[in-house]
């Protein structure tokens, strides 16, 4: 077990969540959550965090000065900081995006080298190829595309997408900063013999996510139900049948925090990680979920344009995971909606003036 801890990105979504689960399970753990607070809403994950005894530095990965002048060394640095969205860059400059994604995570890398840290990376499963995503077979079903039995490229199946699917190809401008801080953090684990996770993340949901309509769908749905305000379906014709599937930020930190626990087995080792196909939804069935709970029926536009990087289906595969840890998700689609219905329901007040929640 390390003693401290270092998590970048602290007060945004994840790194909030992971932290404050980290410090439940492990109350002796020192943690300080590192953040530039770029993203609007983050700031209000501060009190959590020093209720908790978690120490937070304003700081930015993109400065090696930031992370050099941190108050002490640490055993772990758990990467979580990024811009997540898989449209960052296509409508104006990538340089923050580039900046914060890929140089952060080589500053992050090189403090591990010279304090000898390990090193849990938070990804994506938009490393994944976009046109062989699309080349997929699939089925149109009334609420939803479903992925046939018999897939043209290896790690595809009924099941979802497994490591093994092919990594040539472009994959968004995100993605391509995510898979290429993979291969920094595997360089550096072999260069430099530390000790280092990879973490394939599908789509994150759950209370305290600032969501918005090209990051975080999931709260930006449940909130514009709550508030009752329009949606559109985007893309694939407007009809709102593409299929996520989608991970508890809790489960997630049930996971690190066996990494932690364990990082001797899962060093070296790159996992898949999400909902599943069980834990999966189409925007359609998402809606109906949102107009349940919260009993609000609000106007659904449609436009038929995709957007650039946008995938008619992605569901992980994360069998191999299973098979390694027994680690699963526990929580269902609705547990998730229910929770963060439940979260924004508290916190109506802050939020409804936090565009675009």
């Amino acid at each position: 077990m390390p003693s401290s801890v270092l998590v970048t990105g602290g007060a945004g979504f994840v790194g909030s969540n992971l932290a404050l689960a980290l410090k439940h399970q492990f109350p002796d753990l020192k943690l300080v959550a590192l953040d530039n607070l770029h993203r609007r809403g983050s700031e209000l994950n501060l009190a959590r965090l020093a209720s908790a005894g978690i120490q937070f530095v304003h700081g930015d990965i993109r400065s090696p000065e930031d992370l050099n002048n941190l108050p002490e060394t640490f055993d772990l640095i758990i990467e979580c900081s990024a811009e997540p969205s898989a449209q960052a860059g296509y409508n104006g400059s990538p340089e923050y995006l580039i900046q914060t994604n890929l140089v952060g995570c080589f500053h992050c890398l090189e403090l591990a080298r010279r304090t000898r840290a390990d090193f849990i990376f938070v990804s994506t499963s938009r490393v994944y190829p976009v046109e062989k995503l699309k080349a997929l077979s699939l089925r149109e079903e009334e609420t939803r595309f479903v992925l046939d039995d018999v897939q043209p490229f290896p790690g595809a199946s009924a099941a979802g997408i497994g490591e093994d699917f092919p990594l040539d190809g472009a994959r968004s401008l995100y993605g391509m900063t995510k898979l290429s801080g993979e291969l920094m953090v595997t360089e550096y684990a072999t260069a430099y013999g530390l000790r280092c996770i990879i973490n394939r993340c599908g789509v994150i949901a759950g209370p305290w996510q600032m969501g918005r309509t090209d990051q975080g769908v999931v709260t930006y749905w449940m909130a514009a139900h709550y508030f009752r305000r329009e949606l559109s379906y985007i893309g694939f014709g407007g009809r709102g049948k593409q299929v996520r599937d989608l991970l508890h930020v809790q489960d997630l930190a049930g996971l690190i925090a066996d990494q932690v626990s364990h990082t001797d087995r899962y060093a070296g080792k790159l996992f898949n990680c999400g909902g599943g196909l069980s834990g999966s939804l189409s925007l359609r069935e998402l809606t109906s979920l949102c107009r349940r709970i919260t009993g609000n029926t609000v106007p659904i536009g449609e436009c038929a344009e995709t957007r650039p990087a946008d995938v008619p289906i992605y569901v992980t595969d994360q069998h191999r995971l299973t098979e390694f840890s027994r680690w699963r998700p526990s929580r269902t689609p609705e547990d998730i909606l229910a929770d963060t219905y439940q979260w924004i329901r508290e916190n109506e007040a802050v939020l409804k003036h936090l565009s675009p929640m």
